[in-house]
């Protein structure tokens, strides 16, 4: 075929070739392959597997022709042929022989080309019905993002993203399909070749498959029936019926076969996009919070806690510990354990240095040491799971926190935590909540990217530059529509009841309370608005006016860390983070954001 073609003006000979045959001693075969295609300054693809070969290789003419009389010699490809296209350049990078499952993915086992095909009709044959209006269906069974640059007329395109996805294609088929005539193509004809015996697997009782494929048919036919330019799987993108690179190019970020007018829409942005992928800055950022959003499902399901585990607890040595022993100093930072627990804890080797060196109980501590407990195969408590991410940018992470759900390590919790999920889902980024909220509040969470916005973001909520209003339902109903709570807060509001109001030593706190439904259960649905940042500033509050949120038992009667160990089917808190406004940390800009209202803050009004 060379020798008859040689007065081609162009100097590099492109081949596709492929043969179904068993073959053996594939790693021998693939070493000699490719030091021989080296040798001769070919580069392409060459796919050898048990079931035979598949190629696409370019180089000089004589080298090509070297290569299939060297490909001829091996037992079962004697039959081999090529088909033959031009170019002014190597259309391949490099030379790869690489050894394959099967020479084209299909995943079907019990198909065996080698042994049975479908009957072939010849590039003339095809020409000859169509041309005489014969009736047929035309069935591509290539990708879609080939198809679109081109196939026959009225062709039947099978819908796949790749060949694997083929069988569950056909089964998408008209059943009257199966016994009207079937002809089937695609590139060159090897896919064909699994598809063909496939579908008379599945009852089809007329296929034929188009031997050698598009590109058989342009070399002996032309473009007649056919509208575009044929994908192919190297630099040209695409070769129009005489075979000869079209003006296709392919987007470099979805790898999408683009025609001359695409190549001209303003979408287009060499390297970047292109009118099937480009998306606008809010589409992006929306497609990039439901993949985040799919991950933190992923990460949460099952509770990371619910595995058992050994937990590192750690502790860091104060000034006041200087020189005291490694069990005197557990006594005097863990008071809530005895002596006797602590004790057993360094007999057990519980008791670790930061290389996880067991200490004895007589180790001498240094301040600054860090020290480290180990609790074995611990399981924790359930949590909320549903963390939902708002939105996210270069500086900052805005999230829907469920509840009950910690947000750091403490008590029986240290991975069933928003922290332990951020760090799972970011890495290696390493997230930092510029504030924080109960473990029983729901509701915004803004979370910095960096240590450089966590210091911004940070100084904003402490200056009370934030401006922060929470949903919250209370039982009673406040006579007022509007009204504020100026009680002072004590510092060991904490431990809850009135104690948490001090009149005289606590700390200014100012809440503004507003009215927006009074319902016909004896509750209220407020909005709130904090203007200090008191730790429970807002529960506290309610309490001190009469009107306990609701699921707080008056603020304090159960602290977050009892409540957290109760049911998961108890009533929650009713306080909700809703809306929160403040200044970007990078931009400059006032942004806003809200959390959906969760499901108690619907009642019918009284």
């Amino acid at each position: 075929m060379i020798s008859e073609l040689k007065t081609n003006a162009l100097p590099i000979v492109n081949i596709a070739a492929y043969r179904f045959a068993p073959l053996q001693d594939l790693q021998a075969r693939r070493a000699e392959l490719l030091a021989f295609c080296n040798s001769q300054h070919l580069r392409g693809t060459i796919l050898l597997s048990r079931e035979g070969i598949n190629l696409f290789v370019a180089g000089e003419g004589a080298a090509v022709d070297s290569l299939l009389t060297r490909l001829r010699a091996i037992p079962g490809l004697e039959p081999l042929t090529a088909k033959y296209s031009y170019t002014a350049t190597q259309p391949f990078r490099r030379m790869l022989v690489r050894i394959k499952r099967e020479i084209i993915a299909f995943g079907v086992p019990g198909i065996d080309p080698s042994q049975r095909t479908s009957p072939k009709i010849s590039p003339l044959q095809l020409k000859q019905w169509l041309d005489e209006g014969r009736k047929l269906t035309l069935l591509d069974t290539r990708n879609d993002y080939e198809v679109k640059l081109g196939t026959f007329e009225n062709a039947l395109p099978a819908g796949v993203g790749h060949f694997r996805d083929f069988p569950a294609a056909v089964a998408k088929l008209p059943e009257e399909l199966k016994d009207e005539t079937i002809v089937m193509f695609c590139t060159g004809g090897i896919r064909c070749e699994k598809a063909g015996p496939y579908m008379e697997s599945q009852g089809f009782r007329n296929v034929l498959q188009l031997d050698g494929g598009i590109l058989k048919y342009f070399e002996e036919c032309g473009g007649a029936h056919y509208k575009g330019d044929c994908f192919v799987f190297d630099q040209r993108v695409g070769v129009d019926p005489s075979l000869h690179m079209s003006d296709a190019a392919q987007c470099f970020a979805c790898l999408s076969p683009l025609t001359a007018e695409e190549q001209r829409d303003p979408r287009y942005v060499a390297g970047q996009s292109c009118p099937w992928c480009y998306r606008t800055d809010e589409e992006q950022a929306a497609e990039q919070v439901k993949a985040r959003n799919l991950a933190m499902r992923a990460a949460m399901d099952p509770l990371p806690g619910s595995v058992p585990s050994d937990i590192f607890r750690p502790l860091r040595v104060p000034q006041e510990c200087d020189g005291l022993t490694v069990l005197e100093t557990f006594c005097r930072l863990l008071k809530h354990k005895p002596a006797a627990y602590w004790e057993e804890e360094c007999r057990a080797g519980h008791i670790l240095d930061e290389a996880h060196k067991a200490l004895g109980a007589d180790a001498i501590a240094r301040a600054g040491d860090h020290l480290l407990h180990r609790q074995q195969q611990i399981i924790e408590p359930d949590v909320a799971a549903n963390i939902i991410v708002l939105h996210e940018d270069e500086a900052l992470v805005v999230l829907n926190k469920p509840a009950p759900l910690p947000m750091h390590a403490g008590g029986r919790y240290t991975r069933n935590t928003l922290q332990y999920a951020l760090d799972h889902v970011y890495r290696p980024q390493k997230l930092r909540p510029a504030h924080r909220l109960d473990a029983n509040t729901t509701g915004l969470v803004v979370v910095a990217r960096n240590r450089h916005f966590a210091g911004r973001l940070q100084t904003a909520f402490a200056e009370g530059k934030v401006s922060k209003t929470y949903l919250v339902r209370v039982q009673g109903l406040p006579t007022q529509d509007e009204f504020r709570c100026d009680a002072p807060i004590a510092k060991d509001a904490g431990f809850g009841g009135m104690r948490a109001v001090d009149q005289e030593d606590g700390a200014e706190a100012t809440t503004l309370f507003k009215v927006i439904e009074r319902a016909s259960d004896g509750t209220s649905l407020l909005e709130a608005r904090p203007l200090t940042g008191r730790t429970n500033q807002i529960r506290i509050h309610c309490a001190f006016l009469g009107f306990p949120i609701q699921g707080d038992a008056a603020y304090g009667g159960d602290d977050d860390e009892r409540r957290l160990t109760k049911s998961m089917d108890e009533p929650p808190l009713c306080l909700h983070a809703w809306q929160i406004r403040f200044t970007h940390p990078a931009s400059g800009e006032s942004v806003a954001f809200t959390a959906p209202p969760p499901d108690w803050t619907h009642h019918d009004r009284q």
